[in-house]
C-alpha cells in the first residue's frame, strides 16, 4: 500500500501529522536568505507606512468574503 491508496480522509490526516512534526521543530526549518531579505523588507515598509497594514481580524474577514467561509 503507498499513501495514494488512502483515502482521502486518510491524506488529510497524514498531511496533518506531517504538518504537526514540522512544526514542532521550526528552528530546524531553513530560511534562504531572500525569504529574510523579503521579509525585513516588509517590516520597513510597514514601519514607515503603518496604516497599510491589516490586523487578523481583517485578513481573514476578506480571505472569508473572498471564497465563502
Amino acid at each position: 500500500m503507498t499513501v495514494f491508496d488512502l483515502s482521502p480522509a486518510e491524506k488529510l490526516q497524514l498531511v496533518q501529522d506531517l504538518w504537526d512534526d514540522i512544526a514542532a521543530t521550526p528552528e530546524d526549518i531553513p530560511v534562504h536568505d531572500w525569504q529574510i531579505a523579503e521579509l525585513e523588507r516588509r517590516r520597513s515598509n510597514l514601519q514607515k507606512h503603518p496604516a497599510t497594514g491589516l490586523d487578523w481580524e481583517e485578513v481573514k474577514r476578506r480571505i472569508r468574503s473572498r471564497y465563502g467561509r
